[in-house]
């Protein structure tokens, strides 16, 4: 397999492991362990494959198409840039599952964290790796979401849920925006594609949409990587499990915002504005997040604050424009991955030992815990910038660059004291952590009696704190090839000098260094006691949270806002909100077709067949008399709505369209089943009406006949003249001529939904779906209870509807509505079945298809309720509704995937003449996989809907008949 094809493998393997972890049983925690850690080795070593490949600036493309008129394709391109993070992505997700194996507890759902830790790892590494601005875009909201799931995976704890929602929101709304920043910059260059926009600098730096789409990918990377002032979501992510602590806040989720950042460095960077932007941006969250860092008394808090703070030094480094900047920004990324990833572990099993993770209770663990301890020890020292450590080589590029004039403003002249300032105060934290955790008196009440963990999972903290030690001390011959590659795929032409000694003589870096040093280690011993007794730390701590700010937005939002808006414009009643709906869509209508010359003309009425007018005359009749009957008898309503629904089926066959006609009446037949058994559980309504309150609901009735006169008349106008005016080119004869030569069918109506426009098909099954789904919720939700009557009284009204006996007291069964036996029903079923096959089967050719055969299909489970009951259809059919839904989308997308193995755009069809013995010549598509995804949907939505409301029709008859026995029982 080429390199081309393994990146597809490599976003492919981690989805595919998430599949397979969550349909494991919910005590294999070590196959969950076993199968997430084969996928992270497998997709390591690929990653690691490509080296030679991008070792000199090489490019690895794997291209396939999807819109390509649009520039939209499925493009996945790997660097030296992105090659470094899939190996940060891989090879830490590797260690994170050794140690997630023994962290998380067998009671926990752990086939679900594995499942959630996999889809976030493909999430990553598609969006590190993709070659499209809009592809990117996708796989950035991707990670927002998994990291969601992973925040929120102890969902039973408040904290976790608000955590989850918080960082959800926050990263959410930047993707947003920096979705509509990257439209703009594929606006300003002409294309997504990544090379095309790297390649295009100074276009997009003169263009005027310039600035905001700068402002809006700025939103997006600075929400993701929690800069001032988005960065109070990352503490409160902390009630996560550690090892998902561990993965998304060292080498994953908080690095895709400065991985952006670089990634765009070559064509946002250089101009005021991202100077002014970024720069103050990042010596603001550098300042403030090692500042809170001192005051934390949670392990995990400390740690998340001080990855703030090593964020906005990247940010700083990335703000400046210079090359060997850039390069420290991306050195320090790779140094920060490992030391934060070794000590968000050891924070770990520090919680997981002791049982706590508050400082004020830890102290003298060193005698407990000697190897633990020591790792962490030096995994803090990295942090802190101690020499010989890899986070001491990054520290001093920053010191050196902060030190050089780059656009000659008051911030360059702040930047060696800021760095100055908040490298002590990370020596300050780190100091700390150290000291209070590890040393001094023993502690006393711990929840657990501390003691080293098991090897295996203390053997991730240990590579990860050997690569600080090699790279701290022979960077040039460990890490040197592979920040060369990140860098020149970076600035390209651009790359500048520079070197990786640990030793550059006595300068003002090393002055910098320590004086951070040492002012790190006095600030420590001064504010000592403070920090034993402190609860929430200074004044400016307690203003800076951003937390109560974001609360206070989200209660203005969500609760004010809302409830104005819900109390003027909204209401529980669902004819003001149709009637809102319509008259929208009637405005927006409107004033597009008359602004733009709309001139329909008057119908003529030569030519019209009397016959054809006369059925026309008998549905309108069928619609009047429906909203009529609606106010008295809702089954006659029905009855007549059905008429209407009839002659429109009728028209269709009128005018040709015998596709039209079979979908109408096979939709009409279920449609007026499920609104009948819905009709059955309606509130009764109200006899008795208030004279005084005539008038009003007469005007009410006239304003709701002349909105529903006015749309239709104007959508008959709209029909009118489309039919009639002449065009010499429209699209039906491009369709016409390419219907069997391209898509294989002489049914072009069919041959249009499943090819030519098979993807509107995907999208139109899909929202099916959800609106099966959804309602099902719905009347799950709002179900009558039946909650207040005792056991006894419930089990004999339930062994008596269970039996299906015409007991009155009980109320009406299934059965007191059958017009025809039921065994007839029965014996229909497998008829049904073979209609269904047939129509289904000829689609492509002949009137018929996937959307018919399913509603087909669908009829059939409905007469065997009718027939049989609830009982019948659930015990012996085990319909699975929600299986059909899947697999059929499943189906439908898998056929479109398929056309991507032989280089062809999602969806793209293939037929041909297949030699059946004793038939014949048949021909087959590959859209007919397609339909029987459609007709596998269908039939699932359309059944989903039945339960849901046959269910609903159960409860209340079993609610009469409580309430009837209970009034019983009280007389």
């Amino acid at each position: 397999m080429n390199d081309a094809n393994l990146l597809l493998l490599l976003i492919l393997l981690p989805f595919m492991g998430s599949a397979l972890a969550a349909m494991l049983p919910g005590n294999a925690r070590n196959g969950e362990a076993w199968l997430s850690g084969g996928v992270a080795v497998a997709a390591f070593a690929i990653a690691a494959s490509m080296f030679p490949e991008v070792a000199n600036g090489g490019v690895v493309r794997r291209e396939i198409e999807w819109i390509p008129e649009l520039g939209l394709n499925f493009t996945l391109r790997m660097d030296g840039f992105a090659w470094m993070f899939s190996m940060l992505i891989t090879g830490i997700g590797l260690l994170v599952v050794i140690y997630a194996r023994y962290y998380m507890s067998p009671k926990d759902p752990v086939p679900r964290f594995f499942s959630f830790l996999l889809a976030f790892m493909g999430a990553m590494q598609g969006m590190v790796i993709s070659g499209n601005l809009i592809l990117l875009g996708i796989f950035w909201e991707l990670t927002s979401i998994f990291s969601f799931l992973l925040i929120g995976y102890w969902h039973h704890n408040a904290a976790a849920r608000d955590g989850a929602r918080m960082a959800l929101i926050i990263t959410g709304v930047g993707g947003l925006g920096l979705l509509v920043g990257l439209i703009l910059i594929g606006h300003i260059v002409g294309s997504y594609d990544l090379d095309v926009v790297l390649a295009s600098g100074n276009a997009i730096r003169n263009h005027e949409l310039y600035t905001p789409a700068l402002l809006l990918v700025l939103l997006g990377a600075l929400t993701k990587s929690a800069q001032f002032p988005f960065h109070f979501w990352l503490p409160n992510a902390m009630a996560a499990p550690t090892p998902v602590s561990a993965y998304l806040h060292s080498a994953t989720m908080v690095k895709a915002g400065v991985f952006l950042l670089a990634r765009l460095w070559p064509v946002l960077s250089g101009t005021d504005e991202w100077f002014l932007i970024v720069g103050i941006t990042g010596m603001a969250t550098l300042l403030l997040g090692a500042y809170f860092a001192i005051f934390q008394q949670d392990l995990k808090g400390l740690l998340a604050y001080s990855t703030i703070s090593h964020l906005g030094l990247i940010t700083t480094l990335l703000s400046l424009g210079s090359p060997l900047a850039a390069v420290a920004a991306i050195f320090h990324m790779m140094n920060h991955a490992t030391f934060k990833a070794s000590l968000f572990m050891a924070a770990g099993i520090i919680d997981h030992e002791a049982g706590t993770r508050d400082m004020r209770k830890l102290s003298g663990l060193f005698s407990f815990l000697p190897i633990t301890a020591t790792l962490a020890m030096v995994a803090s020292a990295a942090m802190a910038g101690v020499p010989l450590l890899n986070g001491f080589l990054s520290k001093e590029m920053f010191f050196a660059e902060t030190l050089e004039q780059h656009h000659g403003s008051i911030i360059d002249g702040m930047a060696p004291y800021a760095a100055t300032i908040a490298s002590a105060f990370a020596v300050a934290y780190s100091v700390r952590f150290i000291h209070t955790v590890f040393f001094g008196p023993k502690p006393v009440d711990l929840p657990r009696e501390p003691h080293e963990p098991p090897h295996w999972m203390r053997l991730p903290i240990e590579l990860l704190v050997l690569i600080c030690l090699i790279v701290g001390i022979i960077p040039g011959m460990t890490v040197g090839p592979y920040l060369h590659a990140a860098v020149v795929a970076v600035l390209g032409d651009r790359t500048p000098e520079y070197s990786l000694a640990v030793w550059h003589g006595i300068n003002t870096p090393l002055i910098m260094s320590t004086v951070a040093l040492i002012g790190g280690v006095l600030l420590y011993l001064s504010l000592r006691t403070y920090l034993a007794r402190g609860e929430d730390g200074p004044p400016l701590f307690r203003e800076l949270q951003g937390k109560r700010i974001f609360e206070r937005i989200l209660v203005t939002i969500s609760w004010r806002w809302a409830r104005w808006l819900e109390g003027h414009l909204g209401t529980r009643r669902l004819q003001p909100q149709l009637r809102l709906v319509v008259s929208i869509a009637f405005v927006a209508a409107l004033w597009p077709l008359f602004a733009g010359g709309f001139n329909p003309g008057w119908p003529s009425l030569a030519g019209v067949d009397p016959v054809f007018a006369a059925i026309w005359a008998v549905g309108a009749i069928c619609a009047v008399g429906a909203a009529y009957q609606a106010k008295y008898h809702r089954l006659a309503a029905l009855i007549l709505m059905g008429g209407a629904g009839i002659v429109t089926c009728v028209t269709f066959i009128w005018f040709s369209a015998p596709d039209l006609a079979v979908t109408q009446l096979v939709v009409e037949i279920v449609t007026t089943v499920l609104i009948l058994l819905g009709l059955r559980w309606l509130p009764k309504r109200i006899e008795k009406v208030d004279n005084s309150a005539r008038p009003i609901a007469r005007m009410r009735r006239h304003r709701d006949f002349f909105l529903a006169l006015v749309c239709g008349t104007g959508m008959t106008m709209i029909a009118y003249a489309i039919m009639t005016t002449p065009s010499p080119d429209t699209i039906a004869d491009f369709f016409l001529t390419r219907a069997y030569t391209e898509g294989g069918g002489t049914n072009v109506v069919n041959v249009i939904l499943v090819d030519f426009r098979g993807f509107d098909t995907f999208g139109e099954i899909t929202v099916l779906g959800i609106v099966a789904l959804t309602v099902f919720a719905l009347l799950r939700r709002f179900r009558p209870a039946a909650d207040s009557v005792g056991v006894p009284e419930q089990q004999r009204i339930q062994n008596a509807f269970d039996d299906e006996r015409p007991d009155r007291e009980v109320g009406e069964t299934v059965r007191d509505y059958l017009l025809v036996p039921s065994v007839i029903m029965q014996w229909m079923f497998p008829v049904i079945i073979l209609l269904a096959a047939y129509v289904f089967l000829r689609g492509h050719d002949l009137p018929g298809g996937g959307f018919a055969a399913g509603i087909i299909m669908a009829i059939g489970f409905l007469l065997q309720y009718i027939g049989g009951g609830t009982r019948w259809v659930e015990d012996r059919l085990r319909i699975l509704p929600v299986r059909w839904i899947g697999s059929g989308l499943l189906l439908a997308a898998f056929t479109g995937i398929g056309a991507w193995l032989f280089g062809m755009p999602f969806l793209t069809s293939y037929f041909q003449y297949t030699d059946i013995p004793f038939i014949g010549k048949v021909p087959t598509a590959s859209a007919l996989l397609f339909d029987l995804g459609v007709f596998s949907l269908v039939v699932g939505a359309t059944v989903l809907m039945l339960i849901a409301l046959a269910h609903q029709s159960v409860r209340s008859h079993r609610v009469r008949a409580v309430e009837a026995a209970k009034a019983e029982e009280d007389a």
